[in-house]
């Protein structure tokens, strides 16, 4: 199996090629310019991760949203579970920056936390 990737690790944005020995497994990456694309199209054949971004609601805030992101990033098959415990939360302003709105999300080892600062009105 082939597959061929854009690598993100870096601003180079390498055209990776990734060849999976169909008896061995062993995995055979070409076009990186460095052993971070290796790492990152291995990761994407064997166990692919992604982070989220997204916003929740703050109630009594000089802003009805906040914004909030994950602190690791989590497998890739997870991301509507976690989207979806992320949409039943509600917060009270004052929120700030660093805040954990919840930790440890589903087990996988991400916390979600707040990215913006919103101010009690």
């Amino acid at each position: 199996m082939v597959r061929e990737f854009t690598c993100i690790m870096c601003p180079m944005g390498c055209d990776l090629t990734a060849e999976v020995n169909e008896a061995s497994g062993e995995i055979t990456v070409t076009g990186n310019t460095c052993p971070r694309g290796k790492e990152y199209a291995v990761q994407e054949l064997t166990d692919p991760k992604r982070n989220i971004a997204t916003s929740v609601l703050v109630e009594g805030g000089d802003l009805p949203l906040t914004s909030v992101r994950l602190d690791a990033p989590i497998p890739r098959a997870k991301i509507f579970d976690v989207m979806a415990e992320i949409k039943k939360q509600k917060l009270a302003a004052p929120v700030k920056a660093g805040q954990v709105v919840i930790e440890n999300v589903l087990g996988l080892g991400s916390n979600v936390i707040v990215t913006k600062n919103v101010e009690k009105i």
